[in-house]
């Protein structure tokens, strides 16, 4: 790679490192470009500060017999939890089927914090929306709702990027809009073709994302009151360590019963 490229040492849960590209200037992100990658999956934190995540990313997955207009349901839903909570979300389209919400963080908290205010979050939308979200971290228990995706917030997990485009044929572009545009966007005309017009348009909807990086302790709050009611921790992706208050990291279906 040419000298001028930046990258820095990354780690994975089981241990492998790895150089990863650092998104200096858009120079690095037309280098990653050239090479074929069209979309990239970045990193919950910066490169100068590894042990901090700046980000709480808020995955709204529809799950089979959902779509893009359940996901808007539960967006408008997350919008109003962070707002009551005095917190700021920023939206963007996926490039697929769902929602993303970004809240810019202050660095202070490492990114298993940031997971315990996403697993807080994800449970009080279903406690309020029942019939709309899941926070089951098991498929077969998630039924035709909206999954609130809280793993996407562990450690060394990697998200797709806002602006990036879908490797699909149709060009989707993971497109960040504003909540006054959440009945009325429409993720299928969000393309390669499309996007730099609305950009040249109407401006950046994140244009102010970093200027006032915000606190998670009322969702950390949150998490603590849950606790405190006998909770334990949501389930781990399988390649994690396992967690101290984590339960059984099997299905529902394939447990041992006691006999």
């Amino acid at each position: 790679m040419p000298e001028w490229v930046q990258t820095t040492i990354v780690s994975t849960p089981n241990g492998t490192r790895s150089n990863a590209l650092v998104v200096a200037d858009v120079a690095h992100v037309l280098w990653a470009a050239s090479l074929g990658c069209l979309g990239l999956h970045l990193w919950p934190y910066r490169a100068s500060d590894a042990a901090h995540a700046d980000e709480l990313r808020i995955d709204l997955d529809p799950q089979p017999g959902t779509g893009f207009d359940d996901a808007r349901r539960v967006a408008r839903h997350t919008h109003a939890i962070l707002e009551e909570l005095g917190i700021v979300g920023y939206p963007k389209t996926t490039g697929s089927r769902g929602i993303h919400v970004y809240v810019r963080l202050r660095p202070r908290w490492d990114s298993t914090a940031v997971r315990a205010a996403a697993v807080a979050l994800a449970r009080e939308l279903e406690r309020r929306h029942p019939e709309l979200v899941t926070a089951s971290w098991w498929k077969e228990e998630r039924g035709p709702r909206v999954f609130v995706d809280f793993n996407q917030n562990a450690p060394h997990k990697t998200v797709f990027g806002a602006w990036f485009v879908r490797p699909r044929t149709t060009g989707h572009v993971s497109t960040p809009f504003g909540w006054e545009e959440l009945d009325e966007i429409d993720p299928e005309a969000l393309t390669l073709a499309t996007v730099p017009a609305r950009l040249s348009a109407l401006g950046d909807p994140w244009e102010g994302i970093a200027a006032e990086p915000q606190s998670l302790d009322p969702l950390l709050e949150l998490a603590a009151a849950d606790r405190a009611s006998g909770l334990p921790d949501a389930p781990w992706p399988p390649e994690y360590p396992k967690a101290p208050d984590e339960p059984v990291r099997v299905a529902p279906s394939r447990a041992r019963r006691p006999s």
